[in-house]
């Protein structure tokens, strides 16, 4: 059982996305024992004083059975207490989980209902079935099909994609024409491609960790200011009872275990919440954190098999962010460099939006090391503020999934495959 004197040894899955440096952060402020690993040697998590080693991995887009055999001898020769996958990475753990299972504590569900979530048209789908409300939605397969089912404005996803990655706001024929040409110049039509209504509204994010099917602990936050590529720069924490009824009857259907995250549309001519995205694991954890909610503690402790007490509701109101964030979107918003400038002023001072805020991802104050990031963006911006808006129309990173590597972990010889050595294939440098 984990109490304050408890400190375990964490392997968390990758360094590279937000979400993995607010859980270090918090792992590491309590005394945790970290270790990383990712396939870029200058991931994110590199600049914290909380990592206490880095291994340097197979990419789990281009090698996913490469990344597996690699965690697997990581728990093999480090000892860890909990396997921590903060992104797409538990896609490959929930298919290997026979295989892991003993090695480590680890908190998720059986594959098919990580499936049913992880796709966006599984999780439409879902909601479909279980009555829950989500904006008007088709799924279709082709461009003729999408032509049928939209009408302006629309949002056009792709059923994978992540960080906001293959999502295209249709408000005329020119950006139809344009998701178009993109959708097919990535054969996003060999997948599945949703359609919904552009609902006008305020973001919100809900998230949870259950066990075996039970909520234990449930957080919201409201978007105050956007970041860049469709994330947050301001949040602040929301009581949302509805929101957690939601959470409730999915997480008892599907016998949820671990964390689970949706992203939310308060309509405004409306007072009912329209859930839109599903991501299974704990996503920015860190406004839960301060808000009194501790997510990463409790997923420590479904992980380790315990089944403790559900959490009372977190605090309203309160207000966090990521100057990191905050910054490229400014910069992204046809910013000059007296902007950047004049934002780096509000961050530094505390002023206006930023007041009452808290930095949850570079706290320079906790952990000076995460000041090298903040600096280089800054001086990145400072150079050229028109990179903010190509870095949001940037690829896939290493640590994230595609279509091909999707049906390769699904394939019936991926876990055969990835029991088959290869000469130098997750090699821990």
């Amino acid at each position: 059982m984990i109490d304050a004197a408890t400190k375990l040894r964490v392997l968390v899955s990758e360094g590279a996305s937000t979400s993995a440096r607010e859980a270090i952060t918090i792992l590491g402020l309590a005394g945790h024992h970290v270790e990383v690993c990712d396939p870029s040697h200058w991931c994110l998590a590199r600049y914290s004083r909380f990592v206490r080693r880095f291994h340097h991995c197979p990419g789990l887009r281009a090698d996913p059975a490469g990344f597996l055999r690699f965690i697997e001898r990581r728990l093999a020769a480090g000892h860890f207490d909990v396997l921590l996958p903060t992104h797409e990475q538990g896609f490959v753990f929930a298919r290997a989980a026979e295989r892991l299972a003993g090695r480590a504590g680890l908190a998720l569900p059986d594959f098919a209902s990580y499936r049913a979530v992880h796709s966006k048209a599984g999780f439409s789908r879902l909601l479909d079935r279980l009555g829950l409300p989500q904006p008007p939605t088709q799924i279709v397969t082709s461009a003729d099909a999408l032509r049928g089912a939209l009408r302006f404005p629309s949002v056009v996803k792709t059923s994978v994609g992540t960080a906001s990655r293959g999502i295209w706001f249709v408000r005329d024929e020119s950006d139809l024409n344009l998701a178009l040409y993109e959708l097919e110049s990535s054969r996003g039509f060999d997948g599945e491609v949703l359609v919904q209504d552009l609902i006008t509204g305020t973001t919100e994010k809900a998230q949870s960790v259950f066990s075996g099917g039970r909520l234990l602990g449930f957080h919201a936050y409201r978007q105050v200011a956007p970041g860049v590529g469709g994330g947050e720069a301001i949040k602040e924490s929301v009581s949302r009872p509805a929101i957690r009824g939601y959470f409730e009857t999915i997480g008892a259907h599907l016998g949820w275990h671990g964390a689970l995250s949706v992203d939310v549309i308060m309509p405004l001519d409306s007072t009912t919440p329209l859930l839109i995205d599903c991501n299974p694991r704990l996503v920015e954890p860190m406004n839960a954190h301060c808000a009194g909610t501790d997510l990463v503690d409790l997923l420590l402790r479904v992980s380790l098999g315990e089944t403790p007490a559900a959490l009372p509701d977190s605090r309203a109101g309160v207000r966090t962010h990521l100057a990191m964030q905050a910054l490229l979107g400014s910069a992204s918003r046809d910013a000059t460099r007296r902007d950047v400038i004049r934002e780096c002023w509000r961050l530094w001072s505390g002023r206006e939006s930023y007041q009452g805020s808290t930095e949850e991802l570079t706290p320079v104050r906790l952990d000076r090391l995460s000041a090298v990031p903040l600096a280089m963006t800054v001086a990145m911006l400072l150079a050229s503020p028109q990179i903010a808006a190509s870095l949001a129309r940037g690829g896939f990173g290493a640590h994230l999934l595609d279509r091909e590597t999707i049906r390769t972990i699904e394939g019936e010889g991926f876990l055969r495959d990835a029991s088959t050595c290869r000469p130098g294939a997750g090699r821990d440098p």
